[in-house]
């Protein structure tokens, strides 16, 4: 069965989409732990980011760079941290969570209330940023 990643990667369901290319993909999560909390992914489905082949886990890591790096050129923050936990939906993914205080890190943490709107222009204005850096 298809995971609700898959599913977004085949358009079936919506995004806030930041970035993608042929083998990877970064979307804002919709119940972020702070602003600009993003997703970041394999477009191949396997369930645990440590089955990933070798060149699949780090096109992935490099990609997460790259977004991390038009994150934190886009939203105020100490740092853009990075979190692999993996078990709540089971497609491979990284979190990239924009951060100022590490308690905006755990995962149990208060979510972050984002409108629609809020959602819309901060995937813009980070995926315009992603493009513009990547050249």
């Amino acid at each position: 069965m298809p995971s609700i990643f898959t599913k977004i990667i085949n358009r079936e369901i919506p995004c806030f989409l930041i970035a993608e290319n042929d083998d990877y993909m970064a979307f804002l999560d919709i119940n972020p732990l702070a602003k600009g909390h993003t997703l970041c992914i394999p477009k191949k489905e396997v369930d645990y980011i440590f089955a990933l082949d070798d060149d699949t886990y780090q096109g992935l890591h490099l990609f997460a760079k790259q977004v991390a790096l038009a994150l934190e050129s886009v939203v105020e923050c100490k740092r853009v941290g990075v979190l692999v936990i993996g078990t709540e939906v089971p497609h491979a993914h990284v979190h990239l969570i924009p951060f100022n205080q590490e308690v905006q890190m755990c995962i149990t943490h208060e979510k972050v209330f984002m409108s629609k709107e809020e959602m819309v222009d901060l995937a813009k204005e980070v995926h315009a940023k992603f493009e513009e850096m990547k050249g």
